[in-house]
């Protein structure tokens, strides 16, 4: 209850400021008194807080009298009527229920005192908290306190037990949230009504009204109500209230209407409304539920019988389906395998729906008649054993388990026979696709019509490789038909000797094919080469005609340009000449392959081929010897006139050169004489390169002399001219570039000598600086600045050694001249001087930066250590307790400073010791400074460490004495408590007051003990730490064991002057404790806390367990308690005696609550255990159910085949899987309406729960079956497309071959006839295979309604296409046959009749065999031989038809006729001897084979003998 009162106790702060309003008028603070803003202030407070004051005495005298008027009883002064307690007894007895002492008859004012006492005893005993009020207060009429205790009243018993029930149940809120909450729950979606508060919220009335037509809509017509009409609303629901709902009317209208409503009043008069609504729903459940135990009471007995005989019949049922489900004998036949997949489907689907549902009715039933049973308080009927629920289970799992396995054994049975069946189909029209293919290539390939030109053999060879590279990609699909030929032996498929024979016949064919392939490719290769070569020879033999013709000409040019450009077009005709000679070369060596006289395929007569070579290689040698004339009289006449042209050229460069080199100009300056010793370099470069090429005409020009040409005297004279014009120029040349280099040298050393100097003077000035920086900073800078200055002065010395080079090189006399020898000295002196400069200045600075690091560093540390030695010095250790304790945090603070000194003192000495080391000049003074420093930390941590110890040393003392005179005081405190009970009687009253003042000695005696011994240890120590305050110490606690001492005596006094009254004050501290323990546990029975999880309901239950064992062993207490009361209080008549038999009673009656409430709490918590487990089931099942929705949300149409398949293994599967889990639904399911029945506490909830997991549960078995179905539709769908899209892609690739109208020449029209012909029956032979798609198409579409668009478009599709193929072929047909007829039908005879020759030279053989092996290879191509003669007989009947169509065209009929006679007659007239050579072949094989046989016989008999 203190809880409760807590949570409301803002409510009071309104009623307080009302209370205090004179109090704050009277403060200090306010200067003006009589201001008349301050007064009209005051007033307007007081008269808010009156007329506040005023609702609530209305309010609270209404609610008290509708509580007495069930007593008779009436007040109409709350303030007055209350002052005797009578009134206040009789109220407290109405709401509690439980009797409270009688008043104390009289009207004095003790009489009114003790009966308010007793009313107010009574609610503390309910723990009521009452804070500063007393009987006094109500006696005396306090306005604001008696409102006040009716208020707390009002909390106590009426408001503190409300609560609300949310969804999530997660934050337990208090009464007056619950109450809102309730009041925002039921009001929720009216219009104009919106409840934050209970203040304006219900100002307008509306909230009442709703509340009212939420729970009764048939009194209020609740649409008419308006929000503005605020004073109608409110009578219109109070009155209701009263009149229908018997609620007293508490409010009136003007009450609510005003600007701010009391709070506590709308609360007191909305509590009504929560009670009276509450009530009135549970009395409606209780009636529902027993007129659902009385009729459920009726049915037990026949519901037994009938369970009885179900059970029998399902479980015998149940075993016989077992043994049936568990044959796994099939079909070997897909027909077979689909009626047994219909029988277990019929049995799914016709017998075990049914009994599936008696399974469920048994169950139902079972739990229909316990339910019944417990409900009507008899015993529960179980089955007996092998007819129970779980038995049926069992077995139900066991049938289920037994069809799951029959039906994956069947699918998969069927899908292997489906698949097997349609790989059969598959590998029937692949393979006669293959052998049709595959004979009429072997008729193409047997043909050898290459034609006689390099032309004509290469087209038939882009026509063979066409044929090859069919070929090649078509062993993949020959392939294919092995592989599937493969796949159904492996399956063992049923017609399998069928398959493979037919697999065997491709294959056979295949390899004839490529041998022939093979054959043809080496015939047309080497018919290919020839041409090729007879080719090569045309063009050479063209080349040289045209070659000698531009040889023959008489033209030798008639100046220099004129020859050089015959003479190119000479040496271009001469590489054409010489590459041609490899060229030559390669034809004849590739002729001669061919003209060999070796056995085999010859593609001409050799002899042809060596005339051609020798022919070709006669006119190439005649080319050569011409060509090599007309070079050697070209060459001739170029070199005259080469001579005459480079003559001229040379005299007119050297006359233009002797003006230059006359100049005497050598330059002013270094630049200008550089320039012009460049310009002179590039003349002697020039004279150099003109020197060889003048040289070279000169000895033209002699050797010309030396072959008596026809201008020889004037070559003489042109030689020497110019030989004496290059000799005076080469002087001049000399003579100018010696002077031109002394200038250059001069000026350039003078220049390089400057720029030293003054680069030398600048870096002097830098380096003999000697500013060294006045500190750490300056001196780093001037370091830096140093370092590029060094670096500089180090890479200025190959400057240096370069001067002295160019010195070297001047003339003599300039180089030893004093002048310049005086220049290099002094260059060289001023280097060195700047060097040992630049050092001594680095080690200066070098030197003045460590110095300033260090001082500064430990400047920094003195600067520090005086500041805290000064602090140090100037503290003294004070003797108060807060002053050490400041002190005691400095020094606390000053330790992280210490550490961050030492670690800058080590890095000075470190600083110290390396300079120290390294020679540094001011040695001593750098020592001086290191021992200083080191010497003040030391003296500084040394000073430290005894101020600390004495700071501590100070503060233990202090608290010493501090703890001394806290525990004197707290000894004496308890000593006047003892002293202070004297005083009291030794009757029950004297032993009760005692009882109260001496509740906490016993604890805080020990307490005390355990003190004086921490005390004396800490005296102790303290004593041998401070010698000089021993005494005191030692003193202070005597004083303390003294005051201990007297303590212990005056209680020991006390004990003895009880006596008798011990055994009562006993008694009565063993009350106290026992009532405190029974409230304790009434306190946690009533606990209103419910489980959110499954382990805490197990906890809860296990708490609640403890406690009733807990009760158990107080019991014999609570005996023992009574009879000592009765004891105490037979015969006694004193007002403490009877107070003490109502604490007894009231003992008793606590003691049969606690009872009741354990039962209650029992029941409340086995409920929620119960419910707690139904939700651990419920979670598993909605994750069940969330999977598969999940699932069959997310599962796509496949778009192949093996898709579709795939989908559907996988969604039966799947339904195989929710089947598995359809039992822990149903059985969640059946638990939650199990403890619908049982009426739980959560009945709702879990009613909707089960509605939930049903519906989709349901839900979801019917969309697995529509999916499946779908998916099953689907794949027939994707089958019809496969075989779509197979024929699709076969009618592509014919259509390429039917539009290949590469036909035009003559040669190959025949071969192209014939195959087109073929291609013509490949067609016809597969039309059936477009019916059959055309009629699977539309059954599925007249199956499937939904495909039928899909469809219809694919079969129009295939339907234009075979018909656009068909189009194609026939007009194909058409041109091929109108093409050429005649030569087509010439070309036929032609090639049949060079076969027929080549057949007769083969017959005419006499060669039959020299031995058995001989023989059967002859035979072997005997047989080849006759297998061609069939295909050239077709041919041959192919003529027939031609001549016929020839003659009705008029197309030279009798010549026509005449090929065909000739070709028809040569054709039958070899037919014999093919038959003869047969024969010949068969007897000489026979006679071979009888020699053998005897050959054997004689070796067997000399091998026995």
């Amino acid at each position: 209850m203190t809880s409760v009162a807590a949570e409301y106790d803002h409510m009071e702060i309104q009623q307080q400021i009302s209370d205090g309003v004179n109090n704050r008028w009277d403060a200090d603070d306010w200067d003006n008194e009589n201001s008349s803003a301050r007064l009209f202030e005051r007033s307007r407070i007081k008269a808010l807080a009156d007329e506040r004051e005023a609702v609530q005495k209305k309010t609270f005298t209404k609610w008290v009298n509708s509580h007495l008027s069930r007593v008779s009883c009436r007040i109409t002064d709350l303030y007055m009527d209350l002052r005797d307690g009578r009134m206040l007894i009789k109220l407290l007895e109405v709401l509690s229920g439980e009797r409270l002492p009688k008043p104390t008859k009289g009207r004095m004012r003790i009489h009114c005192l003790e009966n308010v006492d007793k009313a107010l005893q009574f609610l503390k005993e309910q723990r009521v908290h009452l804070e500063n009020m007393g009987s006094h207060d109500i006696v005396d009429g306090n306005h604001r306190l008696t409102l006040g205790l009716i208020w707390t009243i009002i909390l106590r018993f009426q408001i503190q037990d409300i609560s609300v029930e949310t969804e999530d149940n997660k934050e337990k809120k208090s009464a007056k949230d619950a109450l809102l909450l309730w009041c925002q729950m039921k009001s929720a979606g009216y219009p104009n009504v919106n409840i934050h508060n209970f203040t304006t919220s219900w100002r307008d009335g509306m909230a009442f009204n709703a509340l009212i037509h939420k729970h009764r809509p048939d009194l209020i017509d609740f649409d008419k109500l308006k929000k503005s009409n605020a004073h109608y609303n409110l009578q219109n629901a109070f009155n209701l209230a009263e009149q229908h709902l018997g609620l007293t009317k508490l409010l009136d209208p003007e009450d609510i209407s005003v600007e701010h409503p009391d709070e506590k009043s709308i609360i007191t008069y909305v509590v009504t409304y929560y009670h009276y609504f509450s009530k009135m729903k549970a009395l409606k459940v209780e009636g529902k539920r027993i007129g659902k135990v009385l009729d459920n009471a009726i049915e037990t007995e026949k519901m037994i019988e009938k369970y009885e005989s179900l059970a029998s019949d399902l479980l015998e049922w149940i075993e016989q389906t077992i043994i049936i489900l568990n044959n796994r004998k099939f079909a070997n036949s897909l027909v077979g395998v689909q009626q047994q997949l219909q029988a277990f489907n019929t049995y799914r689907t016709v017998e075990k729906p049914p009994k599936f549902t008696e399974k469920g009715n048994l169950e139902v039933l079972l739990f229909t008649i316990q339910s019944k049973m417990r409900a009507n308080n008899q015993k529960v009927y179980i089955p007996r054993e092998g007819k129970l629920i779980s038995d049926i289970n069992k077995a139900w799992e066991r049938l289920e388990k037994a069809e799951h396995e029959r039906e994956l054994a069947l699918r998969t049975e069927l899908i292997r026979q489906e698949k097997l069946e349609q790989l059969a189909r598959r590998f029937d029209r692949k393979a006669a696709m293959r052998e049709t293919w595959l004979s009429e290539n072997q008729r193409l390939v047997s043909q050898d019509n290459f034609g006689f030109d390099l032309q004509a053999v290469e087209a038939a060879t882009k026509k063979h490789e066409a044929i090859e590279t069919d070929i090649a990609a078509y062993e993949e699909r020959v392939q294919a038909v092995v592989a599937v030929a493969k796949e159904l032996e492996a399956e063992s498929y049923h017609d399998i000797k069928r398959i493979t024979a037919r697999k065997d016949n491709v294959i056979r064919l295949w390899e004839y094919l490529l041998e022939l392939l093979k054959a043809r490719r080496h015939r047309l290769e080497l018919n290919l080469g020839l041409q090729r070569v007879f080719q090569e020879m045309l063009y050479i033999m063209d080349w040289m005609d045209e070659m000698k013709m531009l040889l023959l000409s008489q033209d030798y040019g008639k100046h220099l340009l004129g020859v050089e450009d015959l003479l190119h077009k000479h040496a271009l005709v001469e590489a054409d000449i010489a590459i041609q000679a490899d060229r030559v070369r390669n034809v004849n060596r590739n002729a001669q392959k061919f003209a060999s006289d070796s056995d085999g395929y010859k593609p001409c007569d050799p002899q042809i081929i060596r005339d051609r070579v020798a022919h070709m290689e006669f006119c190439y040698q005649e080319l050569k010897q011409l060509a090599a004339e007309r070079r050697a009289r070209l060459e001739e006449s170029r070199r005259l006139w080469k001579f005459f042209w480079e003559m001229a050229e040379e005299e007119g460069w050297i006359r233009e050169k002797e003006q230059i080199l006359s100049s005497e100009d050598y330059g002013k300056d270094l630049t200008g004489t550089v320039r012009l010793l460049s310009q002179h370099k590039a003349f002697e470069d020039e004279m150099s390169g003109r020197a060889a090429h003048l040289q070279q005409t000169i000895k033209q020009g002699e050797e010309l002399v030396a072959d008596n040409h026809f201008g020889a005297e004037k070559i003489k004279e042109r030689i020497q001219d110019i030989q004496e014009q290059w000799a005076a120029l080469e002087r001049l040349s000399a003579v100018r570039k010696a002077r031109l280099q002394e200038a250059c040298n001069q000026h350039q050393f003078q220049a390089d000598a400057d720029d030293i100097d003054t680069w030398m003077l600048d870096v002097l000035r830098i380096v003999s600086s000697v500013d060294v920086g006045h500190d750490e900073f300056s001196a780093q800078a001037l370091v830096k600045k140093h370092k590029d200055v060094a670096e500089e002065i180090s890479s200025y010395r190959p400057v240096v050694e370069a001067l002295h080079e160019q010195a070297q090189m001047l003339p003599p006399e300039k180089a030893n001249s004093e002048e310049v020898q005086n220049r290099l000295a002094g260059i060289e002196e001023r280097y060195k001087e700047v060097v040992e400069l630049t050092r001594l200045r680095k080690q200066a600075l070098q030197d003045a930066l460590a110095l300033y690091k260090m001082l500064s560093e430990a400047s920094a540390c003195e600067l520090w250590i005086d500041e805290k030695e000064q602090w140090l010095n100037s503290m003294e250790i004070p003797e108060k307790l807060e002053d050490l304790e400041v002190i005691q945090h400095r020094f606390d603070s000053l330790e992280p400073e210490m550490n961050n000194q030492a670690s800058r003192v080590a890095v000075v000495n470190q600083v110290a010791r390396q300079l120290i080391h390294s020679g540094h000049p001011s040695e001593k003074e750098i020592k001086a400074q290191q021992d200083k420093l080191n010497t003040r930390w030391s003296q500084f941590r040394d000073l430290v460490d005894q101020k600390k110890e004495n700071l501590n040393s100070a503060l233990g003392v202090q608290n010493y004495h501090l703890e001394c005179n806290e525990t004197k005081s707290w000894i004496k405190e308890k000593t006047k408590v003892i002293e202070s009970t004297q005083e009291l009687g030794n009757d029950l009253a004297g032993v009760m007051a005692l009882q109260r003042k001496l509740t906490g000695m016993e604890r805080d005696l020990v307490a005390i003990e355990d003190k004086l011994k921490d005390l004396e240890k800490e005296a102790n120590r303290l004593a041998s730490e401070h010698p000089e305050q021993s005494e005191a110490i030692k003193g202070r606690l005597a004083e303390i064991t003294a005051v201990w001492d007297e303590m212990k005596g005056t209680l020991k006094n006390r004990e003895e002057s009880l006596g008798e009254a011990s055994k009562l004050q006993q008694f009565l501290r063993e009350l106290d404790d026992f009532q405190s323990w029974l409230s304790r546990t009434q306190t946690a029975i009533a606990s209103e806390d419910m489980p959110n999880t499954l382990a805490e309901a197990e906890k809860l239950l296990a708490q609640h367990e403890n406690i009733k064992n807990e009760i158990r062993n107080y019991e014999e207490d609570y005996q023992k308690m009574r009879d000592m009361g009765e004891m105490v209080t037979q015969g006694q008549t004193d007002a403490q005696y009877m107070f003490l038999r109502q604490r007894l009673q009231a003992l008793d009656t606590g003691w049969n609550e606690l009872h009741k409430m354990w039962e209650n709490r029992q029941s409340l918590l086995s409920q929620s255990h119960a419910y707690q487990l139904f939700l651990r089931d419920t979670k598993q099942a909605e994750a069940f159910l969330n999977n598969q929705e999940y699932v069959l949300a997310h599962t796509e149409m496949p778009t192949t085949l093996e898709g579709a398949e795939a989908a559907i293994k996988k969604q039966e599967d799947f339904m195989t899987t929710m089947d598995a889990n359809e039992e822990k639904i149903s059985g969640v399911v059946d638990t939650g309406r199990r403890l619908v029945a049982d009426g739980n506490i959560n009945a709702e909830r879990i009613q909707e729960k089960v509605d939930s997991i049903d519906q989709r549960h349901k839900k979801n078995r019917q969309a697995a079956k529509d999916l499946l179905m779908r998916l099953k539709d689907n794949r027939d769908l994707q089958k019809f497309l496969q075989d779509c899209q197979e024929l699709s892609l076969w009618i592509n690739e014919k259509m390429l071959t039917a539009q290949d109208m590469t036909y035009d020449g003559a040669r190959n029209l025949h071969s192209k006839w014939l195959k087109h012909q073929a291609f013509m029956a490949e067609l016809q032979s597969n039309k059936e295979w477009l019916e059959k798609i055309e009629k699977d198409g539309q059954a599925l579409a007249a199956e499937k309604p939904e495909t039928k668009v899909m469809v219809k478009e694919k079969l129009a599709s295939l339907k234009t296409m075979w018909d656009d193929l068909e189009s194609t072929t026939q007009t194909k047909a058409k041109c091929l046959f109108d093409a050429n007829k005649a030569e087509l039908f010439t070309q036929s005879c032609a090639d049949l009749d060079k076969w027929l020759t080549s057949l007769d030279g083969q017959l005419q053989s006499d060669d039959f065999g020299k031995d058995l092996t001989s023989v059967n290879i002859m035979l072997k191509k005997q047989q080849m031989l006759e297998s061609q003669v069939e295909v050239r007989q077709k041919e041959v009947e192919e003529l027939q038809k031609q001549s016929q169509a020839l003659s009705q065209e008029g197309k030279g009929s009798d010549e026509v006729d005449g090929k065909r006679i000739s070709v028809e007659n040569k054709f039958q007239a070899l037919l014999e001897p093919l038959q003869m050579r047969r024969d010949n072949l068969m007897a000489s094989r026979e006679i071979h084979q009888f020699n053998r046989d005897v050959e054997d016989e004689i070796v067997s008999e000399e091998f026995y003998c």
